[in-house]
């Protein structure tokens, strides 16, 4: 079950003033299965990179006699690269990783716009931990808080929506074919 957060009636001028229309654009909290699963597919994504590219750099360069050496060393920092770039400029600019980008979530500040950057490094690389470190309640507090925000969003000043626009209402003069 979903909750309101927030319901904003928009009007664009020009269009008002032709057809008297307008539209309403609701925030709906996300469900707390959709985003465990959006951070589960973040991860599968992140774990596909380091065995890829530690698959790739052992039949490159001599197989196992690198074990423990440099092509877990490659894929770890290519793995650290992509999940900068993923969880923190990917979701600062546009609001999603790639797993909330599958399954259909923003992440917003609490008055709307994308996190930035910073915001969105600071959410996944320190209140991820720190909800982590709380035993998981972190992440549960998002089940019993009414705007569904759990201590990473928070710390950061953010909040996990699924967004719903409702279909435009024509106006009352119907064009006749």
């Amino acid at each position: 079950m979903t909750a309101d957060i927030e319901t904003a009636k928009t009007t664009t001028i020009a269009a008002a003033s032709r057809r008297h229309e307008s539209h309403v654009r609701v925030r709906y909290r996300a469900p707390f299965a959709l985003r465990c699963g959006a951070l589960l597919i973040d991860y599968i994504v992140l774990a596909l990179v380091l065995t890829f590219s530690i698959m790739i750099a052992r039949l490159m360069g001599g197989g196992a006699r690198l074990a423990g050496g440099t092509a877990e060393k490659i894929g770890i920092v290519l793995t650290l690269i992509v999940a900068v770039a993923d969880l923190g400029v990917l979701a600062g600019i546009t609001g999603r990783s790639i797993g909330k980008w599958t399954t259909g979530l923003r992440i917003e500040r609490i008055h709307g716009g994308a996190p930035g950057i910073v915001r969105a490094l600071v959410r996944h690389f320190v209140g991820y931990p720190l909800s982590l470190l709380t035993f998981g309640l972190g992440f549960l507090i998002a089940t019993v808080t009414p705007t569904g925000r759990a201590l990473h969003d928070f710390i950061s000043g953010t909040v996990v929506v699924r967004r719903s626009v409702a279909p435009v209402i024509p106006s009352a003069r119907r064009i006749r074919r």
